[in-house]
């Protein structure tokens, strides 16, 4: 059966359907995937009744194991982690920032997997923001002045002791693991070129990035706040709806992503892998 690749009416994203992915995928199969997933950064995988192998199976297609740092995986898959929350937890909703997974590492990963195991009735939709779009609608001006810049990230805001999922962090039920390696830093290229397109992104987010090397922090921080505010425009966002057994594959390298809530009284438990670069031909 042929691929079928449904494009969502948004600035990335699309369904693909036609595949079984408790099946081992053919070269075929994994060529067109990858390249459907390089031209809408995000692809959505509905009615997949996977296991945890299969969804090893599947991430091993795209790349190697990338590292979860601060998450807890689960018993005998040491690349699988849960992103769980229960029925009554009244803790903050994980993940509401605009990011991309791990930026604070040298090398982030270049894609995640999620797979939907349990999934409320209402509310928990994901956001995904384009950032070769965010980046091209720039003013020429600004994108010549960051186009040497480097952005300062760290993990600190999150997975510091005094972070959001640190020491005063109560009552949660993902195994979040706090670390004072979160203090470190790391820098990046604002203006990243994605090593497969070629195209060029604006790599920068509200949660990971906190600084721009060679600024002071004033002048540092009015900028990101541009930069944060203009990443996230309506124009960019594509607004994801989940559903059981649906699987999602996003690339790091050229989105930032945020969570949503709206569904308190339910619960809600994916299971997530992350893949980092396929080694260079």
């Amino acid at each position: 059966m042929a691929l079928d690749v449904t494009v969502q009416p948004a600035a990335c994203g699309a369904l693909v359907r036609g595949i079984d992915l408790t099946r081992p995928l053919s070269p075929t199969q994994s060529s067109a995937l990858r390249e459907a997933w390089l031209e809408h950064q995000v692809l959505a995988f509905p009615e997949q009744a996977l296991s945890i192998d299969d969804l090893e199976r599947f991430a091993s297609t795209i790349g190697p194991f990338g590292p979860d740092p601060y998450f807890e995986s689960i018993p005998g898959h040491p690349h699988v982690a849960q992103v769980k929350r229960e029925a009554d937890e009244t803790s903050t909703i994980f993940a509401d920032t605009w990011h991309s997974d791990w930026s604070f590492l040298a090398s982030p990963p270049a894609g995640t997997l999620l797979y939907g195991n349990v999934i409320p009735p209402v509310g928990g939709d994901t956001l995904f923001a384009n950032q070769y779009e965010a980046w091209s609608a720039l003013p020429e001006a600004l994108r010549s002045t960051l186009q040497q810049r480097r952005g300062v990230h760290s993990a600190r805001r999150g997975y510091s002791r005094q972070g959001r999922y640190g020491e005063a962090d109560k009552g949660r039920s993902m195994a979040i693991r706090y670390d004072d390696s979160a203090l470190a830093t790391q820098t990046h290229p604002i203006a990243r070129r994605h090593p497969e397109t070629g195209r060029t992104a604006l790599f920068v987010s509200p949660g990971y990035t906190i600084g721009i090397e060679g600024l002071p922090d004033d002048e540092a921080n009015a900028l990101l706040l541009e930069l944060f505010t203009h990443q996230a425009r309506p124009q960019f966002v594509y607004r994801h709806r989940w559903d059981s057994g649906m699987l999602v594959l996003w690339d790091n390298r050229c989105l930032v992503h945020a969570a949503t809530g709206g569904y308190q009284g339910h619960r809600r438990l994916l299971h997530r892998i992350t893949v980092g670069e396929r080694p260079a031909a």
